[in-house]
């Protein structure tokens, strides 16, 4: 069976978004006395929002800098909680790819967090130095996703 990029980067995602998960059970270590019962009604303690930037050929290494040395800490200052990064295994993806997920309080909070840090002077600092040589991200999608009543990450 042949992989197309479309069937690639979904599966991606979707693991991306379950080690998210389980990285959250890890880091707010919840056991695994949730209910069974699926909560989707009920309002989430946090809310994780997944995110995937593809970059321009060659500037993965120019994202990861930007992040390690200015976005992370300029994210939990705007109460962006960092979970987990990652680069994809996948041939196609490994060179111009990172997958993250945050945690918010809640989708309000996310939008407060977002507005304060694009306006944050040290953020666009960063941003503009790190464009010198052109522009790093040449897409971002962001998927905001609510635990179950049964997933050890609330």
């Amino acid at each position: 069976m042949t992989t197309t990029p479309a069937r690639a980067r979904s599966a991606t995602i979707a693991l991306a978004a379950l080690l998210g998960l389980v990285a959250g059970a890890v880091l707010f270590g919840r056991g695994s006395d949730a209910a069974v019962a699926d909560d989707s009604d009920k309002k989430p303690a946090q809310v994780f929002e997944l995110r995937t930037y593809t970059t321009a050929p060659g500037k993965l290494g120019d994202l990861h800098k930007r992040f390690a040395d200015h976005t992370m800490k300029i994210f939990s200052r705007h109460g962006m909680k960092n979970i987990i990064y990652w680069t994809p295994d996948d041939p196609k993806l490994k060179g111009n790819t990172l997958v993250y997920v945050l945690a918010h309080k809640s989708r309000g909070a996310a939008k407060k967090s977002w507005n304060a840090f694009r306006n944050d002077p040290e953020w666009k600092k960063a941003f503009a130095e790190s464009r010198k040589n052109g522009p790093i991200v040449t897409r971002v999608v962001s998927q905001f996703l609510n635990p179950t009543g049964y997933s050890p990450a609330k």
